[in-house]
């Protein structure tokens, strides 16, 4: 799912999510299903907030296709669980390849310079691989 606003001032998950948004994703990820009440009990532990606030930002979660819901049960007993709808590792990535393809194409070379230069920061690994899809790319072969 691609995410229709990124803030490139934020830190961590608030690039892509407002400040609730966030807490409410990393609660998730972090847990089994959980319905309005329980997220915002631990979210409570922090600062308080009502449930209305929270109810409305999952509900928000769920139209942009970030969470999923499941009801269980009839009358009172009758409750719906959220879970996110990809792991965070799943997010992340996805974010960072819509992110990185949409900037090489819109700025090209400028793009590829500025990473370049910020590969001394780099685990050694990730220059490992990079070399071996640089000399993929030379040969002709496709991964």
């Amino acid at each position: 799912m691609k995410i229709k606003r990124m803030n490139v001032d934020g830190q961590g998950l608030n690039r892509f999510f407002g400040s609730l948004e966030s807490k409410i994703m990393d609660i998730l990820w972090s847990s089994p299903p959980l319905s309005i009440r329980e997220v915002q009990s631990i979210l409570t532990e922090e600062t308080p907030i009502t449930i209305n606030a929270v109810m409305t930002v999952m509900n928000r979660l769920v139209d942009k296709g970030h969470l999923s819901k499941k009801t269980a049960g009839t009358g009172r007993a009758r409750a719906a669980k959220f879970r996110p709808v990809q792991s965070k590792e799943q997010f992340l990535a996805e974010q960072m390849k819509v992110v990185s393809q949409g900037l090489i194409e819109e700025y090209g070379s400028l793009v590829v310079t500025h990473m370049i230069e910020a590969l001394d920061d780099v685990d050694p690994e990730v220059i490992a691989r990079l070399e071996r899809k640089l000399s993929e790319m030379k040969s002709g072969k496709k991964q």
